[in-house]
């Protein structure tokens, strides 16, 4: 692994009177799968809405590739290298796979409103090269028997693979995966960690994982922080964690003897 590519330091999220997140603060290295876990409430999400601009926090700093990005919008964060998938699909289900990757696209095309309507020359040469690669996003997740389906026709295995691809389609730097494995049978979630390894090992992205499996984590990250009431209460290799007296605590509400 690399030098950090992501950077959070002491970040405190409000709500009114109530404080969501309290002083966190973390780095991500370039290539590396750092998973955050927590009970429901933790602040797991939160931090996510931070780190791709829904959120702005009222204290800290995020900074990427060492430039302050804090309170930056999405779109903002997308040009920047930021993706994310959601546990509530994203997706639209009346179009077919690869459109549904287009989306991902749409940051990245350059051609206005007239001359994409029109479809002539430059509009024509940009979608011609960006369906391309969507097309090898199809390839390599092994969604080619289902590219010219409507994705509210595939089963939701698939939609979360779908999904998946839809940020990849956004070549990102740092992949923001929110519950991938989210009510997955056993074959699915064994599928969709294969797929979170080889995105890692072909494409070496940077991977901030929220995860309520346990197996999963420990078996994908190199890194866990737990969160706990919008505080960090560990962070460390997985079985390190998965040791700590506080996160036992947090998970069961009481030490194991």
């Amino acid at each position: 692994m690399g030098g950090p590519l992501l950077e959070v330091c002491e970040v405190t999220l409000r709500f009114g009177g109530v404080t969501a997140l309290k002083d966190v603060s973390f780095g991500v290295a370039e290539d590396e799968l750092f998973a955050i876990i927590g009970p429901n409430g933790a602040g797991k999400t939160s931090i996510f809405n931070c780190l791709n601009g829904v959120y702005r926090p009222q204290e800290g700093r995020i900074l990427l590739a060492g430039a302050d990005v804090t309170g930056h919008r999405p779109p903002e964060m997308a040009r920047r290298g930021v993706a994310r998938t959601f546990q509530n699909l994203g997706l639209f289900e009346n179009l077919d796979v690869v459109d549904n990757l287009m989306l991902g696209r749409h940051h990245l095309m350059r051609t206005g409103f007239l001359s994409g309507s029109a479809w002539l020359g430059r509009a024509k040469r940009e979608e011609i090269r960006h369906r391309g690669r969507c097309e090898e996003i199809v390839d390599f997740l092994d969604l080619g028997r289902y590219r010219g389906t409507p994705v509210g026709l595939l089963p939701y295995g698939i939609k979360k693979r779908i999904e998946l691809g839809r940020a990849l389609a956004m070549d990102p730097r740092l992949l923001l995966l929110d519950e991938p494995v989210a009510g997955m049978n056993l074959e699915e979630t064994e599928d969709m960690a294969r797929y979170v390894l080889e995105v890692r090992r072909n494409l070496g992205v940077s991977m901030v994982l929220v995860e309520h499996d346990m197996h999963l984590v420990m078996d994908l990250a190199d890194r866990v922080m737990v969160l706990d009431f919008g505080q960090v209460i560990a962070m460390g290799p997985p079985a390190e964690v998965q040791a700590d007296p506080k996160v036992v605590e947090a998970y069961l509400g009481q030490v194991s003897s």
